[in-house]
């Protein structure tokens, strides 16, 4: 049985423990007026249409949307490359003071800012908003696929790791990859045996399993909660939880279930240019307080299939230093690291 690291169920107590209570850390709103922005916000989603961060954006297009704040309707733009690196170095480089432009990232995002993969970029190069929902890995299969329970597709790893290939949204590092190589760690296959394929974010990752071009997804929940209908082109073999997952994936059980000890939380949110004024960032933040503290935020959360965390301000800084440090400890068991 595959070990999981110790910190990602610390991670997951975490997210439990928040789930009930996120409010109570996040910033308390003052009582300042919030400025009208003047032109329409914008969301970057760092890939290609179809994926986590494409799902966070639409995350907060629809919650704005829907609260009433006063501001025009969320503009979603696409900025595929290094799976977020050109997206970090353009908001860093040549676009660092826009008051209304919002990034979305992930636990994908961190991991590759410590790997070295954003270049000579640090996690003190932005300023980071909110986290406003947490995700956790699935282990996902075409719905023709042999095999029905994660067991089965590790006794087939272990017979032939060369006819099993894995999906990836990122190449070698990316959180996709980390939970493949966990995977196949589970089945006793070094993860420098390991097939997969490389895409550009969940989106193009989902579709190459949907066309049958590989036969694994080490993917994120989020990214399969609108997919998985009955008669859906999907099956997910496991989740990445501590606990089973409510709603469409109530019904999958966890890798812990099935006997393989991997648990992979993630988090998603907002990061904006560093040279944005103090004013705007805490007009933002302040906007993004009022919403995650609102039942009907809860309920479109759970609609795009992220599950209870609120974090800004110093709460969610310190949230990400803790993530990077695990992620040193990853980078440098798997030798990632540039």
């Amino acid at each position: 049985m595959l070990k999981a690291f110790p910190w990602m169920a610390a991670l997951v107590l975490a997210t439990l423990v928040l789930a009930p209570g996120a409010r109570a850390q996040t910033q308390t709103p003052t009582q300042t007026p919030t400025p009208t922005p003047t032109t329409a916000p914008e969301c970057i989603a760092p890939a290609k249409p179809g994926g986590g961060f494409d799902l966070t954006c639409k995350l907060a297009r629809a919650a704005f949307g829907q609260a009433g704040l006063g501001l025009a309707p969320l503009h979603i733009s696409y900025m595929p490359g290094g799976v977020g690196a050109i997206a970090f170095d353009t908001i860093t480089a040549r676009r660092p003071a826009e008051e209304q432009t919002l990034v979305a990232f992930s636990s994908g995002s961190l991991l590759n800012l410590v790997h070295g993969r954003f270049g000579r970029h640090s996690l003190r190069d932005v300023r980071w908003l909110a986290a406003v929902g947490a995700d956790y890995g699935i282990v996902l299969v075409s719905s023709q696929s042999p095999w029905k329970t994660l067991p089965e597709l590790l006794a087939a790893l272990k017979d032939n790791p060369a006819r099993v290939t894995f999906a990836a949204g990122g190449t070698i590092g990316s959180q996709d990859w980390v939970k493949s190589a966990l995977v196949a760690a589970a089945a006793g296959v070094d993860h420098k045996a390991m097939r997969f394929v490389a895409f550009e974010g969940g989106g193009e990752a989902t579709a190459a399993l949907k066309a049958g071009h590989v036969q694994v997804y080490a993917g994120d929940a989020s990214e399969v909660a609108d997919k998985l209908p009955p008669k859906g082109p999907f099956r997910v073999l496991a989740v990445m939880s501590e606990k089973r997952l409510p709603g469409l994936l109530a019904q999958v059980p966890t890798a812990r279930e099935q006997g393989v000890d991997i648990v992979w939380p993630s988090v998603r949110g907002f990061y904006m240019g560093p040279k944005v004024p103090d004013v705007a960032f805490q007009a933002w933040s302040q906007r993004f307080e009022q919403l995650m503290a609102s039942a009907a935020f809860e309920k479109l959360r759970a609609e795009h299939g992220l599950f209870p965390l609120a974090l800004t301000g110093p709460a969610l800084q310190a949230y990400l230093d803790d993530q990077t440090r695990r992620f040193a400890d990853i980078a440098d068991r798997f030798g990632l690291r540039r």
